[in-house]
């Protein structure tokens, strides 16, 4: 990728990987021109779920709670982030983030930064029926919601957990109180429910759910993940294309991380996340904070920057959010999966946050 020159002033001294100078830019630029405007922010890497693909059956070792960032570190992060460095949106995850203990006030307090972010969450779904209310009366704006099949046998055995109701009761409340569009997402895998493409995208189009598969990712905490044994988009989509008409999606597709296509010509429509064959590394407008208040410039990066021993330390904001600025200077063109040499991030997915 060819490095893009900003037009503003340069500060000499401070280089990307791609060779050029950091300008004197307020926001989270980076040296192929990108800009990050999307905060993900992880509050917990616990979880409820044990998923095959995700962390082994007896679960992991969870952070101690002392290195987990309390309420005042996260919104004061989230406030730099939002005031000082020009973020618009901020997703929610984990691990599994209703299992953060006073979500709707850390939420409440989000909404109520100027200027106001956008608000998401990702979520597994357990024990969102009782919750969905409370989050939207706090601001939650949307939600997605991970689920990789609708057969309650399968979901057991993939999750390692008998709680396929409780998801599906946490997404007909969440679209109840009003987070629409609520989206689902999918995770496809051979020999476990590949097989489930279609039934899953007739689910959603009846229940007004908007899907999205996923290209199953080298985020597995046993590092077990094997190209061979990944669903790809082209699968997917050809999968899908034997029982519905799929058409291209005419609004731009922008930053946003999915291909849509409009199915039997609308106004459903489905999303293929392809992060592996189809990497869309260029458009990128994510910036990851970690439970811990660790900086990531990428899902996949082995680099990051401790912001939480900043903040405990004393650091003003101005320190905290140039320590920031500089992380994402020196973000890569791409995550390198399809290089050689690739070398799977050391923290898994329920660690760093989807």
């Amino acid at each position: 990728m060819t490095a893009v020159h900003l037009g503003f002033p340069r500060v000499p001294g401070n280089r990307g990987p791609s060779g050029t100078p950091r300008p004197e830019h307020p926001g989270l630029v980076d040296s192929f021109g990108r800009v990050a405007t999307d905060l993900r922010v992880s509050l917990t890497d616990r979880c409820n779920l044990r998923c095959t693909y995700c962390m082994p059956a007896e679960g992991l070792d969870w952070m101690p709670t002392e290195q987990v960032l309390t309420d005042d570190e996260l919104v004061r992060l989230m406030r730099i982030a939002v005031e000082m460095l020009g973020v618009t949106d901020i997703r929610l995850t984990g691990g599994e983030p209703l299992l953060r203990p006073g979500l709707e006030q850390i939420v409440e307090r989000i909404t109520a930064l100027d200027p106001r972010p956008r608000v998401s969450m990702t979520t597994n779904g357990i024990g969102l029926a009782k919750r969905a209310p409370g989050l939207v009366a706090a601001g939650l704006d949307r939600i997605n919601v991970s689920l990789d099949t609708i057969d309650r046998e399968r979901f057991a055995e993939l999750t390692r957990r008998d709680r396929l109701p409780h998801v599906l009761a946490g997404l007909a409340a969440a679209r109840d109180a009003g987070l629409s569009p609520v989206k689902i997402n999918s995770v496809l895998m051979r020999g476990y429910n590949e097989h489930e493409a279609v039934p899953l995208l007739r689910f959603c189009l009846e229940e007004g759910y908007h899907l999205r598969f996923i290209e199953q990712m080298p985020l597995d905490a046993q590092h077990g993940w094997s190209r061979r044994d990944m669903i790809t988009a082209e699968e997917i989509l050809a999968m899908l294309g034997e029982a519905f008409t799929l058409s291209p999606f005419p609004a731009p597709r922008g930053g946003a991380p999915a291909e849509r296509w409009l199915v039997d010509g609308g106004p459903g429509d489905v999303g293929v996340i392809a992060s592996v064959t189809r990497p869309f590394c260029s458009a990128c407008e994510r910036t990851r904070l970690t439970a811990d208040g660790a900086v990531r410039s990428c899902l996949f990066s082995n680099d990051e920057t401790d912001l939480r021993s900043l903040v405990r330390a004393g650091a003003r904001d101005e320190e905290v959010a140039d320590a920031w600025r500089a992380t994402m200077w020196r973000k890569l063109a791409g995550h390198e999966i399809n290089e050689a040499g690739f070398a799977q991030p050391i923290r898994p997915m329920s660690a760093i946050g989807g």
